[in-house]
């Protein structure tokens, strides 16, 4: 018979995993990839991250015309991903997504644009809206589509493993991969341009590299991961 080793014993699992109150506010990382909310009125979450809540909490998936006629038809133009439940009530509730790494953000009179996918939760005091990028026609992909927040509240975002933040200067402009590119400052807009070098060395069957160029004051935050959101659609 093996020797009992206290370490691994239900007792010590729930002491390491259990719960904690940290008592940060309405929004506090119970670890790095679990979101906690202190509910007391109103958030937007994105549909499918509740993974379990305590409390009266009542959860409405968003109306068609919850958010005005134009945000439906960029949603149905765009293919837009997110899609929004309203929790309301008083608890705890707890969020996740696919394991991915939360970062809580608070927006000052700020504004910021957030990859659709990664917007995990905010409060109703941030006004948002679907912006396109430029040259949808020659790239025809839902990765085209970001979600643009403005005012005073907090935002919970995710990331693939840690995030990196890079500073966009005057005269230093920033290049990113699309596919790794999950926010910036909502006072620069992506210009997007093709690596020639890269499509002439890989020859035209592989497809061309496409990059955002990011110029002026601000802020990028990119993954170290790709997410399949722009597809080569020419033909060889």
């Amino acid at each position: 018979m093996s020797q009992i080793d206290s370490r691994y014993s239900i007792a010590d699992f729930i002491e390491k995993t259990k719960q904690k109150d940290r008592g940060q506010g309405l929004f506090e990382l119970e670890s790095e990839r679990i979101l906690e909310v202190n509910l007391d009125s109103m958030v937007w979450t994105k549909m499918g991250s509740m993974i379990s809540y305590n409390g009266d909490i009542r959860f409405t998936r968003e109306k068609i015309l919850e958010h005005g006629i134009g945000k439906l038809l960029k949603k149905a133009v765009s293919g837009e991903g997110t899609q929004l439940t309203k929790a309301e009530g008083c608890g705890q509730l707890y969020l996740a997504d696919e394991g991915k790494k939360i970062s809580i953000l608070q927006l000052e009179n700020e504004s910021i644009y957030v990859n659709g996918n990664d917007v995990l939760a905010f409060e109703p005091t941030l006004d948002w809206d679907i912006k396109m990028m430029k040259k949808m026609a020659a790239m025809l992909s839902g990765g085209l589509f970001n979600v643009r927040l403005e005012g005073t509240g907090l935002l919970a975002i995710t990331s693939h493993y840690d995030p990196m933040t890079l500073l966009v200067e005057p005269g230093k402009p920033v290049i990113t991969d699309p596919n790794a590119t999950i926010a910036w400052s909502g006072d620069l807009m992506p210009e997007f341009k093709t690596d020639i070098s890269v499509k002439t060395f890989f020859g035209r069957g592989s497809g061309e590299s496409l990059q955002m160029k990011f110029e002026g004051s601000g802020f990028v935050v990119v993954q170290p991961y790709e997410e399949v959101y722009f597809q080569n659609t020419s033909s060889t």
